[in-house]
């Protein structure tokens, strides 16, 4: 055993991550879907919005977020 706690899946399981550095928030869904938030009301009708809100949109692109205090 490796001492870790298991880990959830299926497709009622959805993830949030914090970007370190930034005020952002990663939601990652049961699909495999990932996008950043500034808004954590905006992150949650996205994953709870599953699949029609899961298209790619204008701000999406933006993936990798620059860590605070570097030159963006």
């Amino acid at each position: 055993m490796s001492g870790l706690p298991p880990v959830l899946t299926g497709e009622r399981v959805h993830r949030i991550h914090w970007v370190l550095g930034t005020d952002r928030l990663r939601a990652v869904c049961h699909c495999g879907a990932e996008r950043l938030f500034d808004d954590p009301v905006e992150l949650w009708e996205w994953l709870l919005g599953h699949p029609d809100d899961h298209r790619p949109t204008a701000g999406a692109a933006d993936r990798s977020p620059a860590l605070a205090g570097s030159p963006t």
